[in-house]
């Protein structure tokens, strides 16, 4: 499965089975955490095999989840840019765990810190979490805008690589599906992104920004 796959196929899931995760899977994204925490300058962790954070919580059950015992914890450095960063670099975990067969989703307040289980230092934060294992039943489609509700750029009139950027970045998880980010095609090959108002919006910008590169390919543009 390529990552264009991946993002088609991969859907959020809030029950999961007790089924374990294999150890060679875990190897393996464990070596992707490390691999993100270098690059992105964070402090990624792969909790497994900890129901607390979600069985504990009233707000994972108002949020219905259900069987959750592993999950990512996405932390760095405090700073402007840390909730974009988590973005970009979680969406890459979340469709590589597709890849493997795994299910995710994003979570951002139906959970509960278990502080024993985190290695937080001073001037760091936990942003969020991304549930990870073996779902009970597939996620489904949500509907999305269309893609000159997510660009300044007319879309229809746009070079071709930019238009599979904008479905794939219109098919990337957003908090409560809001879809709230605009894309600029400033001439032939530069293009900017904005988030606008709304929870997480700031993690959803980092998510889309990574989906965009994936359908358009990061050798046909450059970020401005």
């Amino acid at each position: 499965m390529d990552l264009i796959e991946a993002i088609r196929k991969r859907h959020s899931v809030r029950h999961y089975t007790t089924q374990d995760i294999e150890p060679e899977k875990l190897d393996a994204l464990n070596k992707l955490v490390d691999e993100c925490n270098e690059q992105g300058g964070l402090h990624i962790q792969l909790i497994t095999n900890e129901p607390r954070s979600f069985g504990e919580s009233l707000l994972a059950r108002y949020g219905k989840f259900s069987g959750v015992k592993n999950y990512f914890a996405m932390i760095g450095n405090k700073g402007d840019k840390l909730d974009e960063i988590v973005g970009y670099y979680g969406e890459k975990l979340v469709l590589e765990a597709q890849r493997m067969g795994l299910n995710t989703c994003w979570v951002g307040l139906s959970y509960k810190k278990i502080g024993s289980v985190l290695d937080i230092a001073a001037g760091e934060k936990l942003v969020c979490v991304i549930a990870v294992g073996y779902g009970a039943k597939p996620g489904v489609d949500h509907n999305n805008k269309s893609p000159n509700k997510v660009s300044t750029t007319d879309v229809r009139q746009a070079p071709h690589w930019y238009q599979r950027g904008i479905a794939c970045a219109l098919l990337a998880p957003t908090a409560i599906n809001q879809q709230k980010f605009k894309f600029t095609l400033h001439n032939d090959n530069a293009v900017s992104v904005k988030a606008g108002l709304g929870p997480y919006s700031k993690v959803d910008l980092g998510i889309v920004r990574y989906h965009f590169e994936i359908g358009a390919g990061i050798e046909s543009f450059e970020w401005i």
